[in-house]
């Protein structure tokens, strides 16, 4: 089946100074979570066979996509079971970002336009912009659904004289289920920040299958609530460090006990 959507075509994006290390997810593309306050890419745990990130409440955040092919790219993303460009409450078949060949794109915000976003920034859980709208059910997940682009075809003159129209894709929720452990802290969530300028325009995109390629997910709360979940490890007191730790006291024939 032909499968013809609609995506976002990025505008003059170029490859972004980010790095793509072992804090990245996914094999088609890098995805990263990056701390816009502090410009630091959120260090990832791996926990339960799934990504987790700790977020700093109150900080603004994006998330940063580099396509690692050689041909075009769709990104159908979605935070706390929205997407991000539509509102909807998140499906694979959904409006996406279109990335060129080894194209990346920061994605900081709901986008209001094709010139504006609300920016994405970690709040408490009842503040976010899912509570508010009645869809709290997802509150604490990213998912990046990415899809291979059909090859290029030489179109009919019958083709021509017609409008795409989008075909009906599977309406599959993207999972973003909690841990069940209680954790000590409100649950983060994201809000619906201040307004930025953001400029993009509309394009086509023939997805190869109706099914993701892949699909990349990654659960986030605060770093108090990962540690009190088990994500985060724990780990020991910090000790000075010594140089010769195993030569604390000279070393002679000890005397027999008794003297």
């Amino acid at each position: 089946m032909k499968c013809v959507g609609t995506g976002i075509l990025l505008i003059g994006l170029g490859v972004l100074g980010v790095r793509t290390d072992a804090r990245a997810a996914g094999s088609l593309a890098d995805v990263q979570i990056i701390d816009r306050d502090t410009g630091n890419v959120l260090p990832m745990y791996r926990s339960r066979g799934e990504y987790w990130v700790a977020g700093r409440p109150g900080a603004r955040y994006s998330i940063v996509i580099q396509n690692h092919r050689g041909e075009r790219l769709l990104a159908v993303t979605a935070v706390d079971g929205i997407n991000v460009i539509s509102g909807e409450t998140g499906a694979w078949g959904q409006s996406g970002y279109v990335f060129s060949p080894g194209e990346s794109y920061e994605i900081a915000g709901w986008r209001k336009s094709n010139a504006e976003i609300a920016a994405f920034n970690f709040t408490a859980a009842g503040n976010s912009y899912a509570q508010r709208t009645g869809r709290p059910a997802n509150i604490g997940v990213i998912g990046v659904a990415l899809f291979l682009e059909r090859p290029a075809r030489v179109p009919s003159y019958e083709a021509l004289d017609r409008v795409p129209e989008r075909s009906g894709y599977a309406q599959n929720r993207i999972e973003g289920a909690r841990a069940d452990a209680a954790a000590p802290a409100p649950a983060l969530g994201t809000g619906h920040g201040a307004r930025e300028t953001s400029y993009v325009q509309n394009t086509t995109f023939d997805r190869l299958t109706t099914t993701p390629n892949e699909l990349i997910k990654i659960r986030y709360d605060s770093y108090e609530n990962l540690v009190a979940m088990g994500v985060v490890p724990t780990h020991p007191a910090w000790q000075r460090p010594n140089p010769f730790p195993d030569s604390a006291l000279p070393r002679y024939v000890p005397d027999p006990p008794g003297g």
